[in-house]
């Protein structure tokens, strides 16, 4: 293989052939006649461009499928009756999971429960003690104590 590139080196500079020169022409005013005839044929090559073949057009994208909506998982939905402890805050007819904590989150709410300089922590008041069973709970550990109370 290196053999091949020092014989293509070799072989290159006596490949070469000087550039041809043009013919310069006798006089100045020969010179600036000659000018414009270049300039006016540039145009006309610039006009025959156009008349090959056009180049093909490019296709629309087609058009975006709408996403699917994601499927409700079954156990989110299901109504489930609460217990009596649970029933004296959200009620006692048959709700999903969700709707369970969102009246949770309503009944918090208006008794002013949530801690006011760590917002993630529930004060329990009576009510909510019975469900949690301790007089202070995290947003997070809210959602597991309820569920206990939940058939």
């Amino acid at each position: 293989m290196a053999t091949a590139k020092k014989a293509a080196a070799k072989a290159a500079p006596a490949k070469k052939a000087a550039p041809a020169k043009k013919a310069a022409p006798a006089t100045k005013v020969a010179a600036k006649a000659a000018a414009p005839a270049k300039k006016a044929a540039a145009p006309a090559k610039k006009a025959a461009a156009p008349a090959k073949k056009a180049a093909p057009a490019k296709k629309a994208p087609a058009a975006k499928k709408a996403p699917a909506k994601r499927a409700v998982n079954a156990a989110f939905m299901k109504p489930l009756t609460p217990s009596a402890a649970l029933a004296a805050i959200v009620g006692a007819t048959p709700l999903p999971r969700t709707e369970v904590v969102s009246k949770m989150w309503v009944y918090i709410k208006k008794h002013k429960l949530q801690d006011e300089v760590n917002k993630r922590l529930i004060n329990a008041d009576a009510k909510l003690k019975e469900v949690f069973g301790k007089a202070q709970v995290t947003m997070f550990e809210m959602t597991g104590l309820v569920g206990k109370h939940l058939k």
